[in-house]
């Protein structure tokens, strides 16, 4: 039965090599379940419900990959997408989480309409190359900002933004929690570079390890009102119940005083990185395992982009930021993995996850910041393939780049890229290069501008 439905004979394969497959997979993956909730509690959302959300998600994502595609690609909520609403649309613009989350499900409702046709194929070839590539190096960028400051190792200075940890003003809070990060940053990076499995998830783990010891030690001292709190967990079963505090809360979002510009810019942004992002991962993915065509195309990559864009309508519907296609599928891949059925394990495993929910919500920051700052690393080598022979072309993706940990948005690194795409290349004589959609992407992002300054 498993032969047939998922083609294992016919793609070289066998169930236990796709079980396997699917096991290293979901270990490489795992550590979404730490970072997630993290993350999107800073937007005011539930830990817990946003846990079970990610799970939920990542289940009907993965499954839908499987059944549709008959591919071993695992989805789950994007790293650089969850911070964008964390800290971006909730964060810097001040949404609620509920908006936000509406965001996600219209822009998933896009997706599918664009993955049952062949729109998607025109946008993504309208945006230059280049533009994209540095959309992911400034994603990358953002993300081990980000990390730094979970990790305490950035912290603010009055003088200079943003300076180094003092680390023995606050040793047995601040100080401690940085150096901690530090050694689980290294854990990780050495246990990547030795090709083991799940070193990031691993990282994690020690990392919070190592505090547990450091507090039952006394150099790790509790301190609740400055928000460091007791790194045990609180063993006892997931409390089912909380997701109802996300589950169906994008239909609750309240839009009064939500500028129509902010709010389509938001959109676009969401649509824009999940786009870009899901295709380059699936091409990515697929060409390391040798699925491509001769003219170097997926088959099936409209079912499979079908597969994405219902994961992220169902996940908003759940309540948890886009949910993507991960590159950390490869690691899967490189075990053997060949078709759904590695996938279908995948999602089974995502939803056993939850009832492990304690555990992973009561992982500390500073233990999930050296899994930021190392995925940073991995999206930041996107830069290597920018022509900076072509400044027309290199100039915005840098100043992309450049902006979004700068400014601490996303979006806003987006729109500087494509302003300056367009008006470099239109200055320089090159108006040919720049598509229609340029323009009007252009267009749009000046008039956010004009609208919020007179706003202000």
């Amino acid at each position: 039965m498993l032969n047939k439905l998922f083609k294992l004979e016919e793609n070289h394969t066998n169930v236990k090599t796709e079980v396997l497959a699917g096991i290293t997979t979901f270990m490489t993956m795992a550590y979404i379940l730490a970072v997630n909730p993290t993350m999107l509690s800073a937007a005011g959302m539930d830990a817990t419900a946003v846990l079970i959300a990610t799970c939920l998600a990542a289940f009907v994502g993965t499954l839908a990959m499987a059944l549709l595609a008959n591919y071993p690609f695992a989805l789950a909520p994007g790293m650089g997408l969850n911070a964008y609403f964390a800290y971006t649309v909730c964060g810097n613009m001040g949404y609620d989480w509920r908006v936000a989350l509406m965001a996600v499900f219209i822009e998933g409702i896009i997706f599918v309409v664009l993955s049952l046709t062949n729109v998607r194929e025109a946008i993504f070839n309208a945006i230059p190359s280049t533009l994209k590539k540095g959309v992911s190096a400034g994603i990358g960028l953002f993300i081990a900002f980000i990390g730094l400051q979970g990790a305490h190792i950035v912290v603010a200075n009055s003088s200079t933004l943003v300076s180094y940890v003092n680390f023995t003003e606050n040793w047995h809070t601040e100080g401690i929690c940085a150096l901690l990060a530090l050694i689980g940053l290294l854990i990780t990076v050495v246990l990547y570079i030795k090709g083991i499995k799940g070193s990031i998830l691993i990282g994690i783990i020690a990392t919070w390890v190592l505090g547990m010891i450091c507090q039952a030690a006394g150099i790790y001292q509790v301190d609740a009102e400055n928000g460091f709190y007791s790194l045990y967990p609180a063993l006892g079963m997931t409390d089912f119940t909380a997701i109802g505090k996300t589950f169906g809360q994008c239909f609750a979002a309240d839009f009064d005083g939500v500028g129509i510009f902010n709010f389509i810019v938001v959109l676009f942004s969401f649509l824009f990185v999940d786009i870009f992002d899901t295709i380059g991962t699936l091409i990515g993915v697929s060409s390391k395992a040798g699925m491509l065509d001769e003219e170097e195309k997926l088959p099936r990559i409209k079912p499979a982009l079908l597969a994405d864009a219902i994961a992220t309508t169902a996940g908003a519907v759940f309540g948890t930021s886009t949910t993507t296609t991960f590159v950390e599928s490869s690691a899967g891949v490189g075990a053997g993995a060949r078709t759904g059925l590695s996938s279908v394990v995948t999602g089974f495993l995502f939803l056993l996850a939850i009832f492990f929910a304690p555990i992973f919500t009561a992982i500390p920051g500073f233990a999930t910041a050296p899994a930021l700052i190392f995925v940073g690393f991995l999206m930041i080598s996107a830069i290597l393939q920018i022509d900076f022979s072509d400044l027309t072309e290199a100039v915005p993706a840098y100043l992309c780049l450049l902006a979004m940990p700068m400014v601490y948005s996303i979006s806003e690194g987006i729109a500087i890229g494509v302003i300056s795409y367009v008006l470099i290349n239109l200055i320089c004589g090159k108006r040919k290069k720049i598509t229609p959609l340029m323009y009007v992407l252009a267009v749009l992002f000046v008039c956010k501008y004009i609208f919020l300054y007179r706003k202000r």
